[in-house]
């Protein structure tokens, strides 16, 4: 039986960085050599980054993208990295219009290119990306093994190219995904995988992105499944791994080239002999799962630090205002970039508590970070004075006389400003235009306020856990939430109570129910009526908001966009 020695690279790429991302292919590419592998698998358009959008509509950049790989294949070479098998993807481009690609690369050479179909310009997922009938599929014969290549959301068509692949015959097959994390996506991939393996009768190697990408962020879980559906190995999440398996195969798979079922099937042949028997490594033991809360986390901090390097930022600044929200963006802050480049400035105004002081100050000294307070008194009076401002503009000029604070000490300091609004408030429009919206990203913008809550525990937690000082004061999170810009205020005077409140954007937002769905589900009338009528009308508030990582399958801004002029109500 015919032995392969397979690595699986779970890396971190950076849209656009061509050079950048050619030199990760190298430097993986040794480290799997240095374990003796003889193919590496690199993840869905490692070599242009991914998502591309806007890009793929400039032929400089497609062209740019086809000469990297030329240049990379020859790079591998001379770096004597020629003599193993390395699958890469790309942008190309041909008469049908630019095209999601990967190719093998081998001594100094582009040596076979799987194209997927017509890939324009439209969002993370679209049925068009998939492989369709009569597309050419591409398997490569290595060390006597038959590897066939199917790319990202290929694995998900029932009776599509990976049964296709079975039928032609295939030792394995290898999937190099951009696949982006969303909360619990970990849980159907497995069985999804082992699926496919099952309907090509041959094992199967998933190989995923990790790292933040605007508003995206890819999470690897990077596995290898048998022909029977049992997992083999799984990756870690959230961090760069290379995985390393040795896999005896079957071999002796039918060769059949040509039409099968529906697809065309051409085969590239690297080296027709089997490996002389070696010892096989242990099977590296699969990844233990993260729990809910630790997977949320991880995501954030990763999002958070990967737009805050990839785009040249050395240092953060956000407002600390005691409360639950400003805690864990700061504590996530911290997680991601270290306590020295994050700012955390306290801006009291005369309805400001001594705890929302006190608070903010604590968690400062929990975490690290640099701390100072500037006062907005002096500054709300000057526009309250002269404008004669009262009621609701006098609460909104508070906010945004910090908000400009923070632009301002960005503008001097060249921090980047964190907005710390969650979804709830987002969803609902419980926020203020130029005031607390204000920001270059928003690292809680995708996660509801009783998540929030969730979180700052879990946080806590895993700091005892290692004999730590929790970093989110306790009286931020047991006391009630409030904006504090009249005279005892709380959230639930604007509010339903947040726990309720979530439930009806669970299901409203997330699931798409309309009016009478809702009350079907056993929510008051006039509950769904007043939630329904705060989240329609607040879309010209989430329009401008910064952008922010997408945890769930509806982020704003990103899956969920209602018309701002809309006569269409609920009810």
């Amino acid at each position: 039986m015919p032995q392969l020695r397979l690595a699986l690279a779970q890396v971190n790429a950076c849209v656009g960085d061509l050079a950048g991302n050619s030199a990760l292919v190298v430097d993986w590419t040794r480290k799997a050599v240095e374990a003796g592998a003889h193919l590496v698998v690199f993840p869905e358009m490692v070599l242009t980054g991914y998502p591309v959008e806007d890009l793929v509509l400039r032929e400089s950049f497609t062209s740019a993208s086809k000469a990297a790989l030329t240049d990379l294949a020859a790079t591998l070479d001379r770096e004597g990295l020629g003599g193993i098998a390395v699958f890469a993807g790309y942008l190309d481009g041909d008469e049908r219009g630019k095209r999601n690609s990967a190719a093998v690369l081998h001594g100094g050479q582009v040596v076979a290119r799987q194209h997927k179909h017509h890939l324009p310009n439209y969002g993370v997922f679209d049925e068009r990306r998939y492989f369709r009938r009569g597309d050419a599929l591409e398997v490569v014969r290595l060390h006597g093994v038959e590897v066939g290549l199917v790319i990202c959301e290929d694995l998900w068509q029932d009776g599509g190219p990976v049964a296709a692949l079975g039928q032609a015959g295939v030792d394995l097959v290898v999937s190099p995904n951009a696949s982006p994390y969303e909360r619990k996506k970990d849980d159907v991939r497995l069985p999804l995988v082992a699926r496919r393996a099952a309907e090509a009768g041959a094992p199967l190697a998933y190989v995923n992105l990790i790292g933040g990408q605007d508003e995206l962020v890819f999470d690897g879980d990077t596995m290898v499944v048998g022909a029977d559906g049992s997992l083999l190995t799984r990756a870690p999440q959230f961090v760069e791994h290379l995985v390393v398996l040795d896999l005896d195969l079957p071999g002796g798979a039918a060769r059949t080239e040509g039409d099968v079922a529906g697809f065309h099937v051409t085969r590239k042949v690297i080296s027709d002999e089997p490996l002389p028997r070696y010892e096989p490594l242990p099977v590296p033991a699969s990844a233990e799962p993260l729990s809910d809360e630790a997977e949320v986390w991880h995501a954030l901090v990763t999002g958070l630090r990967d737009y805050v390097h990839k785009n040249g930022f050395r240092s953060v600044v956000l407002g600390l205002s005691g409360g639950i929200d400003s805690a864990v963006v700061a504590s996530l802050a911290v997680d991601a970039l270290g306590a020295d480049s994050v700012h955390g400035v306290s801006m009291p105004s005369v309805y400001s508590s001594d705890h929302s002081r006190s608070d903010a100050e604590d968690l400062a000294q929990r975490t690290g970070l640099h701390y100072s307070e500037q006062p907005i008194p002096t500054m709300v009076a000057a526009f309250v004075d002269q404008l004669g401002l009262t009621g609701l503009a006098e609460e909104n000029v508070q906010a945004r006389c910090r908000g400009m604070t923070l632009m301002g000490l960005s503008n001097q300091h060249g921090h980047l400003v964190l907005a710390t609004g969650n979804k709830t408030e987002l969803a609902v429009g419980y926020s203020t235009i130029y005031g607390d919206a204000v920001g270059g990203f928003a690292p809680i913008k995708d996660v509801l306020k009783t998540l929030v809550w969730d979180l700052a525990r879990w946080r806590n937690a895993e700091a005892e856990k290692r004999g730590e000082l929790p970093p989110i004061p306790e009286n931020s999170i047991s006391k009630p939430p409030s904006a504090e810009l009249r005279p005892g205020q709380v959230d639930t005077d604007s509010l339903p109570d947040y726990e309720l409140l979530d439930s009806v954007l669970d299901d409203y937002v997330e699931g798409d129910k309309g009016y009478r769905a809702l009350l079907d589900s056993g929510f008051a009338p006039e509950l769904v009526d007043r939630v329904l009528r705060m989240v329609d009308r607040a879309e010209y508030k989430r329009r401008q908001y910064p952008p922010g990582t997408k945890i769930s399958n509806k982020a704003f801004g990103r899956d969920r966009r209602l018309p701002i002029t809309n006569g269409w109500r609920e009810g």
